[in-house]
């Protein structure tokens, strides 16, 4: 029996929620009339509690040709009237603004009844469907509040801004935040919004709110052929010469704009991509920073911050930054937040800024990698089958204020092949224990080997699935992975379409690879320098063993496949939870290597005791390695079966991970073949 008929038969049992149930179904499932889409959205929309299924139906119908003046009524009395009165209200303040405004020079704004779309409340928040009342159809979907910058607005700044038809409310006021006051930058650098079309334009009015795009005086409005007005002599059009005036230094405040360079783990290039964002004119930079080191920097800044009564105090207790404006400034603002910090630490770090253009036509971003000495993700299965990731750092990262605080966020990851970031990693380590050996346990800065001990790179490699993103989170929304063999082997056109994604200039300082501006600085041993391709083709078979390649490469096949890399170890054969068994139990290389980092711990753990060792203190010690290494096992094959039912992840709130889409490097300018 069809999910319809059996809708239809609830429905006349009057079992309303089974029926609404089956409806759904029906419409997901079934292959189904228009007629019978129509009465099941009919249906659901009377009685469902999910307006958006029908409401979604109606359209595909309407697009169709199918019912189209029933669903226009359902729609328009349903939705568009009972919002009328609040779209109109808003079309007039925003009129009234705009007839007040001296940067818009038209002034025949149509009636409201005579706009020619409609926009059809979808969602809270912004979210709308719009109506084209000359041609009779619906549009697609816009969110106007969606916080993704979609072009690269800031390309070229040797002119003032120009951007054409942006109709979303975030864009606009992402590009009021972020271009200078012509006042700051004592050039004229007003930010000039096109529009093609004048009544169209006249229609975003009823869902847009101008009040913070025109409150700065910063932006002018050019309809159709005025463009041809681009740009505007100030000085001989409005008497106004902004040349006379200082220009300001950047304001803590001023930076709303967070290009966040994500970890996904170690090994991964992010050495390498900060040295390429190195010394941008438009960015606050540093290197990479471990993040609880961040933050326990900054509440040292807030606890000796808080006892300075007056300026000069404030300015003594910064007096290392040889900043003093950025004490006063911090001083005088009202509730303080992380975020403000994190910004002026970065400001008062000369020595990595001392290209930051002081005119710039833009405010710089933040460009800032918080470093996480272990990605930890945990996995399992929820009552309802699905398989659940989790991650203690990633709920430090939604919930700091370092974060949230910024009003703008762009995200990229670097991404490099899995085994051979995996053996790039085993064989940093190593280094490290050799050096830490040398310090009796210690490494100079103190660290004990006991944590290289504990942890797990094989099972974090293949448990670490943050190149999904969950499209809710705010954080996430506008990111993108880019991989560290294109920007390698085709520096170019990777860092060209990086730039664009990020929306900067594609500078000069991009076209080489440098730490605090000197170029080619070896900032880690065995590091290839600047845009050396030996690493690209290094793949570590040495720390790396068959079983453990073909593992990290089954278990991230999803990876593989959607990110464009061959496999190297994985041949494709069928997989099933005893072949997974033998190969963890063949996983040699790194359980040897385990054995040995705690054979060593202990016996420099019973170097530094006082009292002598017996031998069953020996054979314990020994019996505590063997349970370690038996623990690592059973939580490898655990986790294994979690992983075999399928690779389709969801957030702790039931909803599905997408995979971050990949940067697609310019094709124009590839001088190699992309990596496989």
């Amino acid at each position: 029996m069809r999910n319809i008929e059996i809708a239809r038969r609830f429905s006349e049992l009057r079992q309303v929620e089974d029926a609404c149930k089956a409806y759904t179904l029906a419409l997901q499932l079934d292959d189904l009339t228009p007629e019978e889409r129509m009465e099941a959205a009919v249906f659901l929309f009377q009685l469902g509690k999910d307006y958006r299924v029908p409401y979604t139906c109606f359209i595909e119908l309407y697009h169709q040709g199918c019912f189209q003046t029933d669903i226009l009524s359902i729609l328009t009395d349903a939705f568009y009237k009972p919002n009328e009165k609040l779209l109109q209200n808003r079309y007039k303040r925003n009129v009234n603004l705009l007839r007040k405004y001296p940067y818009c020079f038209r002034n025949d704004f149509p009636p409201y009844s005579a706009l020619p779309i409609r926009f059809y409340p979808y969602e809270d928040g912004g979210k709308y469907i719009p109506f084209y009342v000359p041609e009779n159809r619906f549009g697609e979907y816009v969110n106007i509040q969606n916080p993704v910058v979609t072009r690269n607005f800031f390309r070229d700044l040797e002119k003032p801004v120009l951007a054409s038809d942006v109709f979303s409310q975030y864009e606009l006021e992402y590009l009021t935040d972020n271009v200078r006051p012509s006042e700051y930058v004592a050039r004229e650098n007003h930010l000039y919004l096109h529009y093609s079309d004048w009544e169209t334009f006249c229609s975003w009015l009823s869902v847009l709110n101008l009040r913070p795009i025109l409150e700065r005086k910063n932006a002018v409005f050019l309809i159709g052929d005025e463009i041809s007005q681009y740009p505007i002599d100030f000085k001989e059009r409005f008497g106004i010469d902004y040349s006379k005036y200082p220009v300001k230094p950047i304001g803590i405040r001023e930076v709303t704009r967070l290009i966040w360079h994500t970890q996904l783990s170690s090994s991964n290039g992010g050495d390498f991509f900060n040295e390429v964002f190195d010394s941008h004119p438009n960015l606050l930079s540093s290197m990479s920073i471990l993040f609880d080191s961040t933050i326990e920097s900054i509440n040292r800044y807030e606890e000796a911050f808080k006892k300075a009564s007056n300026i000069p105090e404030a300015q003594f207790v910064l007096q290392n930054w040889e900043s003093p404006h950025l004490a006063e400034e911090l001083y005088r603002m009202k509730r303080r937040t992380k975020k403000d910090w994190l910004v002026a630490v970065f400001l008062k770090s000369k020595d990595w800024n001392s290209n930051l253009c002081a005119d710039a036509r833009i405010v710089p971003a933040l460009f800032f990698q918080p470093h996480f000495k272990n990605m930890d993700v945990k996995l399992f299965a929820s009552n309802n089958g699905h398989t659940v990731m989790d991650s203690d750092i990633f709920d430090k990262i939604k919930e700091s204020a370092i974060f949230t605080n910024f009003k703008y966020v762009k995200s990229f990851t670097p991404l490099r092949r899995f085994t051979t970031s995996f053996g790039s990693t085993v064989r940093f380590i190593e280094d490290q224990l050799h050096a830490i050996q040398s310090f009796h346990g210690v490494d100079p800065d103190g660290h004990s080997v006991k944590g290289a001990a504990v942890e797990d790179e094989f099972l974090g490699r293949i448990l670490n699935r943050t190149y999904l993103r969950d499209p809710d989170e705010k954080l996430y929304c506008d990111s993108v992975i880019v991989r560290f063999e294109d920007g390698k082997l085709n520096p170019k056109a990777t860092f060209t379409a990086l730039a664009e994604f990020l929306d900067l200039p594609y500078t000069e300082s991009m076209t080489y690879c440098s730490e605090k501006g000197i170029r080619d600085v070896e900032t880690a041993p065995g590091n290839a320098v600047g845009f050396d391709t030996a690493t690209v083709y290094k793949t570590y078979d040495e720390y790396c063993n068959d079983s453990e390649g073909i593992l990290i490469e089954y278990f991230l096949r999803d990876a593989y496949e959607y990110y464009h890399y061959d496999f190297h170890y994985y041949d494709g054969s069928p997989m099933d939870e005893h072949r997974v068994e033998e190969l963890i139990d063949q996983c040699n290389f790194l359980n040897a290597f385990k054995r040995k980092i705690w054979k060593d711990f202990l016996s420099n753990s019973f170097e530094k005791s006082e009292d002598s060792q017996s031998e069953e203190d020996v054979k314990a010690a020994h019996q505590r390695m063997l349970a370690f290494m038996e623990s690592i096992r059973g939580s490898r094959l655990k986790n294994a079966r979690i992983l075999l039912r399928n690779l389709h992840f969801f957030n702790k709130r039931g909803q599905p991970l997408e995979m971050t889409p990949m940067l697609q490097p310019d094709p124009a300018l590839l001088v190699q073949p992309l990596y496989h």
